[in-house]
């Protein structure tokens, strides 16, 4: 049996998960700055201890439904295939230890999300947790494009 790391949030309703291992920090709300003729989902740009960081609205690229920010709302930021970005999220709730056996493989769509973007849900006391494979959250493409967005301006 081997066990995971990993930090629990919610978007909207939903609740996810994502290995701990990748997770940088999670910050409150920061200013973000928009950037012209940046993809939808992708917030803009901020600034985190001198570091320009792209920020995406994870709602938004899953198509969820959009909800209000407030206080809870948290930006996690994360390496994504060797790319540093930042994501909003409605809130951070934990970081949970589980075991692999209670990860099942994801179905094929799972709450209008596409299951390209999921490594497999488990069962964690009557929740149902979605775990996310970053790495696909955005696709080769897309990091390409968001990492651009930093780039420009450090």
């Amino acid at each position: 049996m081997v066990e995971k790391q990993l930090v629990i949030f919610e978007l909207g309703s939903e609740i996810f998960g994502i290995d701990i291992a990748s997770v940088e920090g999670i910050n409150k709300m920061l200013d973000i700055t928009k950037v012209p003729q940046a993809p939808s989902y992708v917030e803009g740009i901020t600034n985190l201890r001198g570091s320009i960081l792209p920020v995406i609205d994870l709602q938004k690229r899953f198509g969820l439904e959009i909800q209000e920010r407030n206080n809870e709302t948290r930006i996690v930021v994360a390496n994504v295939a060797g790319v540093k970005i930042g994501m909003i999220v409605t809130a951070v709730s934990e970081v949970l230890t589980i075991d692999d056996s209670v990860i099942e493989p994801p179905p094929p769509m799972v709450s209008n999300i596409n299951s390209e973007f999921i490594v497999g849900v488990a069962k964690i006391d009557k929740r149902l947790v979605i775990l996310l494979d970053l790495a696909k959250v955005l696709s080769k493409e897309e990091q390409v494009k968001v990492t651009d967005l930093a780039s420009v301006t450090n």
